[in-house]
């Protein structure tokens, strides 16, 4: 699939459903390439930004395999497949065993999932899906069953590292939660409010304390250096240099997350695409 080089990232959480249809338009007006929807949803609420853009990529980010059945997924692929060819990427994952009770052997039960999804009467295509994963086993599974990864609150090194365990074909998105605000104090206090429930979650910590950082790191919040390293803050410009930090280190696209306002960040979308314009 043709993500581009620049995408968003955001939730119904932050910017309502009912206004899906908009903020699509707004993300593909400002000329990104790829709308990400976390939160978990369900496939078939992407329909609403299909509806509201025109050649959008709408990828999940991602449907959790704990609460679907893998024959559903399929179906809910080709329903929308059918009205909107070509601009459907389902994102799957396994979620954090801080967050579902069913959690255990979440390697062995992704490729159950995906083997579930290829016994359908219509599988999901290999190329129209791609899976979150931070760890070496599940990136090789991602390059191995899906178009790549789809690493989340992570850092350059990270980034570097997992382009080396997916190799050079395999697509890796990383996305990037951002603060377009020049107060720094303010715009660290944005984005610690943010990390803290990331900061708790052992799947990105291990990520964190693996790929450049240290214990001393992760608590209390996190120190100066995590924060605005992993949640870059000021103007759109530095915002911009960071993102380009990720693509020299082998992801083929960095989707934005703004944070810090409410409802549809359009005017950041805006003021982020002609940074890196």
């Amino acid at each position: 699939m043709d993500f581009g080089e620049w995408g968003v990232w955001t939730s119904f959480r932050q910017i309502g459903e009912d206004r899906a249809a908009e903020a699509a338009g707004a993300a593909e007006a400002a000329g990104y390439g790829t709308f990400w929807l976390g939160g978990s949803p369900r496939l078939a609420q992407v329909r609403r930004l299909l509806e509201g853009s025109e050649k959008l990529v709408i990828g999940t980010s991602i449907v959790n395999i704990w609460g679907y059945d893998p024959e559903d997924l399929a179906r809910e692929f080709h329903e929308l497949e059918a009205d909107f060819p070509g601009r459907v990427c389902v994102g799957i994952g396994v979620g954090h065993p801080e967050a579902t009770s069913d959690y255990k052997r979440p390697l062995s039960a992704v490729e159950k999932f995906l083997d579930g999804i290829d016994a359908a009467p219509r599988p999901i295509p290999t190329d129209r899906r791609i899976l979150a994963a931070l760890a070496p086993k599940m990136l090789a599974t991602s390059a191995r069953r899906s178009l790549g990864t789809i690493p989340y609150f992570t850092s350059v090194d990270h980034t570097r590292w997992a382009r080396e365990q997916i190799g050079p074909d395999a697509d890796l998105i990383a996305e990037l939660a951002c603060v377009v605000d020049e107060d720094v104090e303010r715009a660290r206090g944005t984005a610690r409010k943010y990390a803290e429930v990331y900061l708790g979650l052992v799947n990105y910590t291990n990520a964190l304390l693996q790929h450049g950082f240290e214990q001393s790191d992760i608590e209390n919040g996190g120190s100066d250096r995590l924060i605005d390293h992993v949640i870059p803050h000021g103007s759109a410009a530095d915002i911009a240099a960071a993102a380009r930090a990720h693509r020299e280190a082998g992801a083929n696209q960095v989707c934005f997350q703004p944070l810090g306002g409410e409802g549809i960040p359009a005017a950041d979308w805006q003021a982020l695409a002609a940074a890196v314009a």
